[in-house]
C-alpha cells in the first residue's frame, strides 16, 4: 500500500477501539506500513495525525518492538507533538518504552534504547507535566519519570516539585496519581 493510500484509509478511522485495533492489525499484519504510520504520526499540524496516533499506540501496545528500529526517529520528534488527540497516545508509547526498558525480562527495548533516546523521552515527559495538559498524559508521564527517578535521582526532586506545587489545581484523578507518585518516591527515597 502507497502513502498515499494508507493516509487515505487513515483518514477514515473513527475513535472507537474497535476500528482503532482493525487498523492496528493492518499495520501489525504488514509492518511495511509502520514508518509509514510515522510518517504520518509526525504530520503534525495535520488531523490525520492523531488517527495515526491512535493507531500507533495500538501498534505499540501490541508488540512494543515495532518501534525498535525507529526509536531515533521517535525520540527525535516526540517533542513536536501538540494536539491533544495525539499528545495522549505518544505519551502512552513512551510509557510502554519506559516499562518495557525497566522490566526484569531481558527485552529488545533493554538493549536499544540509549541514553540519548532516554533524555528525549524524559524532556518530553517533564514537558507534559508542566503543560496544559490533560489528565491522562501528566499520568503516563508521572510513570515514565518515575521509572527513570530510580537511575536519575534529579529526576525525583523535579517531578516532587512540579507535583506539589500542581497538586491544588488538578483534577482528583490527578491528585489521586500525585499522591501515589509522591509515597512511591519517598519509598524509593527511604530503600
Amino acid at each position: 500500500m502507497s502513502f498515499e493510500e494508507f493516509y487515505k484509509e487513515l483518514s477514515y478511522i473513527n475513535a472507537s477501539r474497535e476500528n482503532r485495533l482493525k487498523y492496528a492489525h493492518m499495520v501489525l499484519n504488514d509492518m511495511s506500513l509502520f514508518p509509514k504510520l510515522m510518517d504520518i504520526l509526525f504530520m503534525v499540524d495535520d488531523k490525520v495525525s492523531s488517527r495515526a496516533a491512535w493507531v500507533f499506540e495500538f501498534v505499540c501496545e501490541k508488540y512494543i518492538y515495532a518501534v525498535v528500529p525507529y526509536l531515533d526517529t521517535f525520540t527525535k520528534n516526540i517533542h513536536k507533538i501538540h494536539l491533544d488527540s495525539s499528545v495522549r497516545p505518544v505519551s502512552k508509547v513512551c510509557e510502554y518504552i519506559t516499562k518495557a526498558y525497566y522490566s526484569k525480562n531481558p527485552n529488545t527495548i533493554k538493549n536499544t534504547l540509549n541514553p540519548v533516546h532516554k533524555e528525549r523521552i524524559i524532556e518530553a515527559c517533564f514537558d507534559w507535566m508542566i503543560s496544559d495538559q490533560k489528565v491522562a498524559p501528566k499520568v503516563y508521564a508521572m510513570e515514565s519519570l518515575f521509572l527513570y527517578g530510580t537511575d536519575n535521582d534529579w529526576i525525583y526532586s523535579e517531578l516532587t516539585q512540579i507535583l506539589e506545587q500542581d497538586f491544588q489545581k488538578q483534577s482528583a484523578a490527578f491528585k489521586a496519581r500525585a499522591k501515589r507518585t509522591l509515597l512511591k518516591i519517598k519509598k524509593s527515597k527511604a530503600s
